[in-house]
């Protein structure tokens, strides 16, 4: 009688752990998306640009995408990867599957989380073609042998397997705006230029408050904010949203400060009728 006491909890404890394993287990692509496709370097050096790799990981001194830069946030500082070619540092012994779990699911080709500083969240709603554009097009570039920094993070948040129920709370490739007739802006933005992870609000936990959608956000370092793009707060037209998009510049004859003059390096290197499409869905939204 008193080991069938004791081995009701225990296996309710087992329950516990085997239903916590898999609930946060990495979830990985669909491979057969990417089997049959043709990649193109040439259209992947747009979808380089606007997606802003090279802000976050393009090193001090070199055009490899070496990484090192910091990111603060409340849960600790985050260190930018080094992603250039090299085999050993860097991601140079990647497949094109390896590749896309990483940019869409945020998995290791060793089957572990990525912290969500990576926005895998929003490039969650890339198409398969784009992912493999990308990937050849980030092949061509040089590579580097300088190690990735590790992250700053403390207990609990350096648990990784924690991240794959934080995933499954805040993390969708639906789309925020119902399509309007302008899907490339739409694309743009909610995709490639992942505008909301800076200019939307976090809740406790750093999901994104998709009802609040690119309202401002309070600065992840702690310091300031990052300001409103909806139209009715931003009041800018659409030749100004424009020329902001292609030079910097707003129209109070002010530049843009901080990562923002990262992101405005990149949009100045697209079409012009991206940045346009940028535009329209700005000046569509509600707020």
């Amino acid at each position: 009688m008193q080991r069938k006491i004791y081995a009701i909890p225990m296996l309710a404890i087992a329950l516990i752990v085997a239903v916590g394993l898999w609930v946060t287990k990495p979830i990985t692509v669909d491979q057969d998306l990417f089997e049959n496709l043709t990649a193109d370097a040439k259209k992947g050096e747009r979808i380089f640009n606007a997606a802003g790799c090279r802000s976050c990981h393009k090193a001090e001194g070199t055009d490899a995408l070496a990484g090192g830069m910091s990111f603060p946030s409340p849960f600790g500082t985050f260190k930018a990867p080094n992603v250039s070619m090299d085999a050993t540092n860097g991601i140079g012994s990647w497949s094109l599957n390896d590749f896309a779990n990483a940019v869409q699911k945020g998995v290791s080709p060793d089957g572990k989380h990525y912290y969500p500083a990576f926005p895998y969240g929003t490039y969650a709603r890339m198409n398969a073609q784009d992912i493999a554009d990308l990937w050849a097009y980030i092949q061509t570039l040089p590579a580097d042998s300088s190690p990735s920094q590790p992250h700053d993070v403390g207990f609990p948040f350096n648990i990784r397997r924690g991240l794959g129920l934080w995933k499954l709370s805040f993390i969708s490739d639906d789309w925020i705006v119902e399509p309007s007739g302008n899907e490339v802006g739409r694309y743009l933005v909610e995709a490639l230029g992942h505008c909301g992870e800076c200019h939307t609000p976090r809740n406790a936990l750093g999901g994104l408050t998709t009802k609040a959608w690119l309202s401002g956000a309070p600065d992840p370092s702690g310091k300031g904010t990052i300001p409103s793009i909806l139209p009715s707060q931003l009041g800018w037209s659409k030749a100004e949203i424009i020329y902001y998009l292609e030079v910097g510049f707003t129209p109070d004859f002010d530049s843009a400060g901080g990562h923002m003059t990262d992101v405005i390096e990149n949009m100045s290197r697209l079409p012009a009728a991206d940045r346009e499409a940028i535009a329209d869905y700005l000046l569509g939204l509600q707020g």
